[in-house]
């Protein structure tokens, strides 16, 4: 019994990491597309990500890098990140 319970806790805290980094990447998606349009994406990233997450982005020549980093809340010893990448505006070039 005691087995059973240890798996169902460690099958969901892996899902609470999945959670995460699907949020992690759906925030550096949005951060990294709409910097490239010229829009702030920063604060719409951090609306987005996990709870404490944090949103860095940074221009690469003619590309906008996003990367989200967050820790899983049920895994203390897990940080997921995710990274996006978006072609800047040719007007903004």
């Amino acid at each position: 019994m005691a087995a059973l319970v240890a798996v169902l806790i460690l099958c969901t805290a892996g899902l609470a990491a999945v959670s995460t980094h699907i949020r992690c990447v759906d925030a550096a998606r949005e951060a990294a597309r709409l910097t490239a349009r010229g829009d702030d994406g920063g604060d719409v990233a951090r609306n987005l990500a996990p709870e404490g997450a944090a949103v860095l982005i940074r221009r690469d020549g003619d590309f906008v890098v996003a990367t989200v980093t967050a820790r899983s809340a049920m895994l203390p010893g897990l940080t997921v990140e995710a990274k996006a990448v978006a072609a800047v505006e040719p007007a903004l070039r």
